[in-house]
């Protein structure tokens, strides 16, 4: 018998993968093939849903409801494992300056999303 956790995480992972497809590849046909720019957008607005909704779920909803929206949803929208490759193949290409800066901006936008988010939702919802 299947789990009802696993269930909810399952289902928020589908819904999740669709969005990170949808969403990565649309922004990057936007801007074109210059820079992994679909990538640090899914990271970047995942973080900052992470900012409110972990937040909002430790005072509000079931648990079975974190399992779906950050578990799932949240953990199929961003993608360590893609930034990787990604920074990996610059590297590759002797993109050295691409490669750090990919790095840079993952890392500051999806930490400062979070940090943003949560400021917000304890000011406007707390």
């Amino acid at each position: 018998m299947i789990n009802a956790t696993l269930l909810y995480i399952g289902v928020g992972g589908f819904f999740g993968a669709m969005s990170r497809y949808l969403l990565s590849s649309g922004i990057q046909k936007f801007f074109g093939g210059f820079f992994p720019v679909g990538t640090l957008s899914v990271n970047v607005i995942g973080s900052f849903l992470i900012g409110i909704l972990a937040l909002y779920f430790e005072q509000i909803v079931a648990p079975e409801y974190k399992a779906l929206f950050i578990t799932g949803f949240l953990g199929a929208l961003t993608t360590f494992s893609t930034f990787s490759y990604e920074t990996t193949m610059l590297i590759e290409q002797s993109a050295y300056f691409k490669a750090f800066l990919n790095i840079v901006l993952n890392l500051f936008f999806s930490v400062g999303a979070t940090i943003l988010a949560m400021m917000i939702f304890k000011k406007w919802f707390l």
